[in-house]
Formats: structure tokens, sequence, C-alpha cells
């Protein structure tokens, strides 16, 4: 019992004891928060009133700033207005200084007005005496106004066309003879500078027999030689009734000259068969060749032209046969480019141009019997194939007026090709062609209306006009002569230039008796 008896003491003090520790905790932890919560409070009611502090702070300090920003805006309101009154006042200034303009504005409109009214009666009054005026002149004169303005713009028109008249003649004449001048100074130099012979030689096509029965052997059995000479050279042999010759016809003057002096050899040998024929005619066309070429290089080297193409030089030297108006045309060629070439010095001109397009500006005559076409476009086209340049393509091209010249060297080929063919000796003309020239420059010239005769002079170098003076005046007399020359330089050929003067004379005839 009394074991027992410990054991529960043992046990319930324990208990009893954590009861007790745990009702003393609750309380402890009551007792503490009722304290926080009332350390809370205070802080809480400390916290209210120094937000209340604050607010009442925040307060009195807006109420200040609001009345110090009233009192500004006061300030500025009250600023504002005071300007509005200036500006007021200014405006009203000013509205009166504008009445006051308008008002002097609308008296001197009245002024201006009166004034007006009457200077209108003044116009009025000067138009009806301007009236009666020219009713007075009308009435002296004879004439009416329009017929008065008509008559002084004749009388004005016709002063003005003598006075143009006479300045153009003045200019012309001046420039013509300072032009001339000079160029008669150049070409004269060149001209001396090249001293050439005249033109004696000529293409022969005739070839002297020692007898007349030497026809016949030409001829030979049945005509086989004459045919085998044809056949082999690609000529016509003309045997007629001219004593000891045979003459040779072909387009072609090389063929031509071939032909020539075969037939010399067979007619010296006085072996004339086909067999021979063909040998001769081929060792000829072979000698003939190299003498060709031989006498490009020649030229080529006379007129110091260097590099030029071995088609160039062949064509050159084949213009050795070639003749125009019977001049040898290769002889024309070097005193071309000779001419050009001094000219072109004197000028102070592409020297070595002037003298490649000089002797290059007949080069299409030494085809042109198997191309269609001038020679000088012919020889163009041959020029710029075989990689000329287009300067002296242009110097063939425009040598005879058919393209416009590019280049002063151009201008120079071209009048020294007219030198050459136009001097004394150069060329030769038939009767045929002479006359048919001056009677068709003749008819030309009479063709254009208002000329009353013309009339050809020194040898068709040269065309006077005579014209009707009642109908062509002094400056229509000029504009005459400028349409004359420009029509013959489009419908006619000659060589060198002709000259075109025209002549209008008024003459007055009464008799005293």
């Amino acid at each position: 019992m009394g074991g027992n008896g410990n054991f529960l003491l043992m046990i319930i003090i324990p208990c009893i004891a954590a009861v007790v520790a745990f009702f003393l905790g609750y309380f402890v932890k009551q007792y503490l928060a009722e304290s926080r919560l009332e350390s809370a409070r205070t802080k809480v009611q400390q916290m209210l009133a120094e937000a209340e502090a604050r607010a009442k702070e925040i307060e009195l300090a807006a109420r200040d700033e609001g009345i110090r920003m009233r009192d500004a805006v006061e300030k500025e309101l009250e600023r504002k207005r005071r300007e509005l009154e200036k500006q007021e006042e200014r405006l009203q200034a000013r509205l009166e200084n504008i009445d006051r303009r308008l008002e002097q504005l609308e008296k001197r409109e009245k002024r201006l007005n009166q004034r007006q009214s009457l200077l209108d009666k003044k116009q009025s009054e000067l138009e009806e005496m301007e009236a009666q005026r020219l009713k007075e002149l009308e009435r002296i004169a004879g004439l009416t106004v329009e017929e008065a303005k008509e008559l002084l713009l004749q009388t004005v028109e016709q002063d003005a066309r003598q006075d143009m008249a006479r300045i153009i003649r003045e200019v012309e004449a001046e420039a013509k003879e300072t032009a001339n001048r000079k160029a008669r100074e150049i070409i004269a130099l060149a001209i001396q500078r090249l001293a050439a012979d005249q033109v004696a030689e000529s293409t022969v096509s005739t070839v002297s027999l020692p007898n007349d029965d030497m026809k016949g052997r030409i001829i030979g059995r049945g005509g086989r030689n004459i045919r085998a000479l044809e056949e082999a050279t690609g000529v016509d042999l003309v045997v007629d009734d001219t004593p000891e010759a045979v003459t040779i016809s072909s387009f072609d003057p090389v063929r031509r000259e071939i032909a020539r002096r075969a037939l010399n050899k067979l007619v010296q040998d006085g072996r004339i068969h086909p067999a021979r024929i063909e040998k001769v005619v081929k060792t000829t066309a072979e000698e003939l060749e190299a003498e060709i070429i031989e006498e490009g290089e020649r030229a080529a080297y006379e007129a110091g032209v260097h590099g030029l193409h071995p088609e160039l030089i062949k064509l050159l030297g084949q213009l050795k046969f070639r003749t125009s108006y019977g001049q040898n045309c290769l002889v024309h060629s070097l005193e071309t480019a000779f001419l050009a070439g001094a000219m072109a010095a004197e000028l102070g001109a592409d020297v070595a141009l002037a003298k490649e397009g000089g002797l290059l500006h007949d080069i299409g005559k030494a085809v042109d019997h198997h191309v269609d076409g001038p020679h000088a476009a012919i020889g163009a086209d041959i020029a710029r194939r075989l990689g000329k340049s287009a300067k002296v393509v242009n110097c063939i091209a425009a040598h005879h007026g058919e393209v416009e010249p590019e280049s002063i060297e151009a201008v120079l080929v071209s009048a020294a090709d007219a030198i050459s063919g136009a001097r004394p000796g150069a060329r030769r003309e038939s009767l045929e062609s002479y006359i048919n020239r001056i009677k068709s420059l003749e008819a030309l010239a009479n063709s254009f209306e208002g000329v009353a005769q013309s009339y050809a002079i020194q040898a068709g170098r040269e065309i006077r006009i005579i014209v009707k003076p009642e109908e062509i005046d002094d400056y229509a007399a000029i504009q005459l002569c400028k349409q004359i020359a420009s029509k013959v330089e489009e419908n006619l050929e000659y060589p060198g230039q002709i000259k075109v003067t025209v002549i209008r004379e008024m003459r007055a005839v009464d008799y005293a008796r």
C-alpha cells in the first residue's frame, strides 16, 4: 500500500506541476499580450497625434501657398490689365489717325475726280482738234491717212533696202578684198613652189606600123591572130583605113597599155602567132605590174606620204595610165598633194594630212570603170576599207563638194584640186563640150525672172547678167547673183570656178531741141 501510494504521488505530483505550469504560462502570456497591446495602442495614439499635427502643418502650409499664389495671380492680372489698357489706348490713337487719313484721301479723291473730269474734257477737245487737223491735212494733201501711211512705209522701205544693199556691197567688197588678197598670196606662193610643167602626156591608143602589110599579119589567117590578141588583153583592135596604124579601144587604161606594149613588141619582133601572142602579153603584163607598183612608190616618196597600204600604192601607179581632159591623173594627184601641203603650211594646218589627202583624192579613178558611182565616193570607200583615218577619207570624199568638208585640210585639198585642173595648160577640152557648156551657162542665167540679157565671157569663166532695173532693185540683184551662182554649182560641170556678175543700170534719156 505504502509502495503504491508513493507511486501514485510520483505520478500525480508531476501532473499537478504540469497543470500549474500550464496555467502560469497561460496567464503570463495573457499578461504579456495585454502589455504589448497596450504599448501598441499607445504608439498608435502617438502616431495619430503626430499625423494630426503634420496634417495641420501641411494644411497651414497649403493655405500659405494658396494665399501666395493668389497674390501672384492677382498681381499678374493687374499687370495684364494695365498692358491691355495701354494697347487699347494705342489702338484708339491709330484708329483716330486712320480716320484722319481716310478723310484726307477722300478729299484727294474728290480733287482727283475733278481733275480727271477736266482732263477728259481737255482730251475730248484735243481729239476734236486732231480730227479737224487731219481733215484739213487730208483736204490739203489730197490723201487719206491710210494712203499717207502706205506712202510713208514705201518710202522708208525703199530707203532701207537701198541702205541695206549698199552696206551689203561694202561688207562683201571689204571681205572679198581681204580674203582674195590673202588667198591669192597663199595660192601664188604654193604654185611658185610647185613650178609644174604643162601637161602634154596622154595615154596613146594608136600603134604605128612599119607598113600596111603588117596589118594582115596582125589579123592572121582567118583572123586568128587578132582574136588571140583581143582575148589575151581584153581590148578591141580596130584595123581600119588609117595608113600604117592600128587603134586600140578599151575602157580599162591598164589593159589598153598592156595591149599597146605587147603589139609594139610583136611588130618589132615580126613573129605573130597565137602562142607567141599569149607569151608576149603575159610577159608585158608582169612588167607593167612591176612598173605600176614602182610608179606608185615613187609618187608616194615624192609627195612625202609614207606607210601607204600596198593596194593604195598599186592604185596610185595605175593612175599613170589614166587621163582626165588630157591631164595625167598621177601627175595631177602629185600636183594636188604639193599645192595642198604648201597652203596648209602657210595656214598652220596639218601638212601631212593635206598631202596625203591630195595624193589620194583621185584614187577612185583607178577603178571607176569597174565600179558604179562618182570617183570621189569610190575612192573614199577604198581608203576607208584599207584603214585610212576618217579625216583622210573626208578629204577624198569632199573634194568635189558631194560631201561637206569636215576639216580645213579637206577644203585645201578641194582648192588644190581645182587649181591643178584649172591652171593654164593643165587640161584640154573639146570644142563641142566647150560650146555646150557656154550655151548651158547662158540658158541657166536667162531662166531667172528679171534677167534681160546674159553673156558668157573669158572662155566661160565668167557670166555677166544684165537685169531689168524696173523689176530688180539693188537688194534683189544681190540675191539674184547668189541664186544664179548656186544654180550653176548644182547643174553644171566645169573646171575651176565661174564668176557671176549681175549688172543693174538705170538710164534716163532725153533730147534738147
